[in-house]
């Protein structure tokens, strides 16, 4: 059964707190090119905004439950998934064998199969997260709701209970094991890649971009923020590093570029109005043939 709950709208000051959160991440996630050193830079950025996090929530009375439900199933999930997942790849890069490729390939799929087992072993929860289900909200995300019977997370008796449902972290994990999913898919791919040969005469075509850095800068942007890859949980620079990869561009610093299309004069989505003028431009062609 799946019911649905009114829009909860929540202070401005958490959405801004993830907004600078994430830019951070972003910002560090293009720069520091050591992955250890990057995840540490992240860890503490994002244990940073969960403590601001905790500390305004402390002091702030929700409204309604609707709105204790809408935060502990939807807002502090996205603070705390990222720190659990820049830890998970703190540990996995800390343990990673440099034994050879077929050492680390063996690692990696290891760790895969850990997520698996996860996912099986969690299957009935994240069904109900991921359709939008709400009939058991008031026993998962409230404070003070806990069911021995719904399978409580151990994690749960060590957290605190001013700051913590039976489920919110649950919530969180299965997030971060969804973008360490992403992360173990690609590092395979990246070691399994490192003793292939290219077969001329299996090449796939390849694209390569010829419009400006700015318009896919500002196409990488749309993408992410609309959530159509991974359902939603792919972060910008994995997507800049694809679309790099499979158009054979350079984007350079995009992070920077998308804040001088944030600020720059007129329209700010030129290339997206100009897909759209286009696009629109061939299907009257078109209808005008019929």
């Amino acid at each position: 059964m799946t019911t649905s709950r009114k829009k909860v709208t929540m202070p401005p000051f958490l959405n801004k707190l993830f907004s600078t959160m994430q830019e951070q991440v972003e910002l560090i996630e293009q720069e520091e090119e050591n992955i250890l050193y990057r995840a540490e830079k992240c860890i503490h950025t994002t244990k940073a905004a969960m403590e601001q996090l905790r500390t305004y929530i402390s002091s702030y009375t929700f409204e309604s439950a609707a709105e204790e439900i809408h935060f502990f199933k939807e807002i502090k999930p996205r603070f705390y998934s990222k720190l659990i997942y820049y830890l998970k790849v703190f540990n996995i890069e800390t343990r990673r064998p440099n034994g050879g490729q077929k050492a680390e390939e063996k690692f990696l799929r290891k760790e895969m199969q850990r997520l698996t087992h996860f996912f099986d072993n969690n299957l009935e929860f994240y069904q109900y997260y991921r359709t939008g289900a709400t009939h058991l909200d008031e026993k998962y995300f409230l404070r003070g709701t806990q069911d021995l019977y719904l399978t409580l997370d151990p994690q749960y008796f060590n957290t605190d209970p001013s700051f913590s449902t039976s489920h919110d972290y649950k919530v969180a994990k299965l997030i971060a094991n969804e973008l360490l999913r992403i992360y173990l898919n690609k590092a395979i791919e990246d070691v399994t890649r490192q003793n292939e040969t290219t077969n001329p005469f299996t090449a796939k075509p390849v694209l390569t971009w010829t419009g400006s850095k700015t318009a896919l800068i500002e196409m990488l942007y749309a993408l992410q923020s609309t959530g159509v890859f991974n359902n939603g949980a792919a972060d910008v620079k994995l997507i800049a590093t694809y679309l790099q990869e499979v158009f054979n561009v350079e984007l350079g610093n995009y992070y920077r570029t998308f804040q001088e299309i944030r600020i720059r004069k007129g329209s700010r989505t030129q290339f997206l109005e100009q897909l759209t003028k286009q696009v629109i431009k061939r299907m009257d062609e078109t209808d005008e043939r019929f």
